[in-house]
């Protein structure tokens, strides 16, 4: 490209040369005017100067200057004439004092002029190449800008795309370690999870397989009911007594018509029967040490079968609070306590008064009209006690407490003071008691304050017959209608 500008100056340059200088066509024109050639002398700053040696030569052009040393100027004024130089057509100077006739270039100029006919078509061709080489420049130069902006729009996008592609990579480069982390770690503990769990269903289920196989082969033979339960029923025992009921077993009653029936051990034979057994303890076989909601409703075994067909012998069981208080509500109720102590002696107790309120006042007992040969501990307390000692025994008006319902007078509020949880069971206590018929079953009857659990007297109580360190063997406690003799 640099080459092409150089090329197209330099033939600028002559084309003007050659328009500055006349064409043959021109030769014809008028001479012009003669022109004194000291007229084209460089104006110079100071003034001129003389030599006193021969003339110099005019100068030729305006580019010539004066050379010799100077000399001092004459004195005076001398006239110069001045002196005409014939011009022959401007090839020549025709002035004797110059020697010989000098050249000017007109020879030059005709070769020039000769040579021109060849020269200027190749430079307007020249010209025309250099015109569209130029429009080919511009558009070659607007299309290399128009690249460089895509170019440059490329790179935003290839650059953003760049920055995209990283986001990704770092992304799935987590994605990566999360589901390598996870077929690495995550999926064989699960695995072992599910083996274990897996080895616990097959062991049920071979417990299961075992268990359908033992009573398939005990469903071979026809089923035979050991404990029948007899056709008679009613709302309570007294019910039952009168309809013909007259064997001391289990029975069904329902003392509401709305609710369902359960199974009571009636006694039928102690004092005219038709007393329903709320409450037995016979031999330790049920521990007595239970919850709130246990004793709301009621655990252990009604009766069982000694081989005479019927459930005729009654086993330990507490019936439930409240079962109690809705067969209290019934009408006026007696209570019947019967006990028994290890050398076969036997005693009781009798209200004809007893009331249980139902759980939103925590069962509250209330009990009147004491008889019988055991000692009136529920509303006397244990008379071995005296004063303050005797009173904090007295059971009547006091509300049922369990080791995670505590309602006793003692020291309310302090887990650490708590009757039911020292005496063994659920009870209504004081602070504490003079009878304890559900605390802990010793066998022998005699205990002390060092088998006990937590030192204190702890068994199965009736402070006014053995004292607080004798257990009773039996202690049973029964219900019933209440009819003024």
């Amino acid at each position: 490209m640099k080459l092409l500008l150089l090329l197209f100056l330099c033939v600028v340059g002559t084309l003007a040369q050659v328009e500055y200088d006349d064409y043959e066509g021109e030769a014809k024109k008028e001479p012009k005017a003669t022109v004194d050639p000291r007229g084209h002398r460089p104006v110079s700053r100071g003034r001129e100067t003389y030599s006193s040696g021969p003339a110099a030569p005019p100068p030729v052009s305006g580019a010539s200057r004066y050379r010799g040393r100077p000399t001092a100027a004459p004195v005076g004024k001398v006239k110069v004439e001045k002196e005409e130089y014939p011009e022959s057509g401007g090839c020549t100077h025709m002035s004797e004092k110059m020697g010989v006739l000098c050249p000017t270039g007109c020879e030059l100029k005709k070769t020039i002029q000769k040579q021109e006919r060849n020269v200027k078509p190749t430079v307007d061709q020249l010209k025309r190449s250099v015109d569209e080489l130029t429009q080919s420049t511009n558009s070659i130069y607007g299309y290399v800008m128009d690249m460089t902006a895509e170019v440059a729009q490329r790179q935003r996008v290839t650059e953003g795309n760049g920055m995209l592609v990283g986001q990704y990579t770092d992304s799935l480069e987590t994605q990566h370690a999360y589901v390598k982390d996870a077929v690495d770690v995550t999926f064989p503990q699960n695995i072992k999870i599910l083996q274990a769990v897996l080895e616990k269903i097959r062991e049920k289920i071979q417990r299961l397989e075992k268990a359908v196989t033992t009573q398939r082969a005990k469903c071979q033979a026809p089923c035979k009911v050991s404990c029948p339960i007899p056709v008679v029923s009613g709302k309570e025992c007294e019910e039952i007594f009168r309809k013909g009921g007259e064997d001391s077993q289990m029975y069904l009653i329902r003392p509401d018509p709305l609710s369902m029936p359960y199974k009571v051990y009636c006694d039928q034979t102690s004092q005219k029967g038709g007393w329903v057994v709320i409450q037995s303890r016979m031999d330790g076989s049920v521990d007595f040490g239970r919850r709130w909601d246990d004793y709301r409703r009621g655990f252990g075994n009604i009766a069982f079968d000694v081989g005479k067909g019927h459930c005729e012998t009654p086993g330990e069981y507490w019936l439930g609070n409240d079962r109690i208080s809705q067969i209290t509500k019934m009408g006026p109720t007696e209570l019947l306590v019967e006990m028994e102590d290890w050398s076969g002696s036997k005693v009781y107790a009798q209200y004809e008064q007893f009331t249980v309120q139902g759980e939103a006042t925590n069962y509250i007992l209330a009990v009147g009209r004491y008889s019988g040969t055991a000692g009136n501990t529920f509303l006397d307390g244990a008379t071995e006690l005296f004063g303050e000692n005797r009173t904090m025994t007295i059971h009547n008006g006091m509300m049922f407490s369990t080791y995670d319902r505590d309602h006793d007078k003692w020291i309310p509020g302090d887990p650490s003071k708590q009757c039911s949880k020292e005496d063994g069971g659920g009870w209504w206590y004081n602070r504490c008691h003079a009878c304890n018929p559900n605390g802990r079953y010793y066998r022998g009857g005699a205990y002390t304050k060092y088998m006990a659990k937590h030192g204190t007297d702890d068994g199965i109580v009736w402070m006014n017959w053995k004292g607080s360190w004798y257990s009773l063997k039996s202690i049973s406690m029964k219900i019933r209608p209440f009819f003024k003799s």
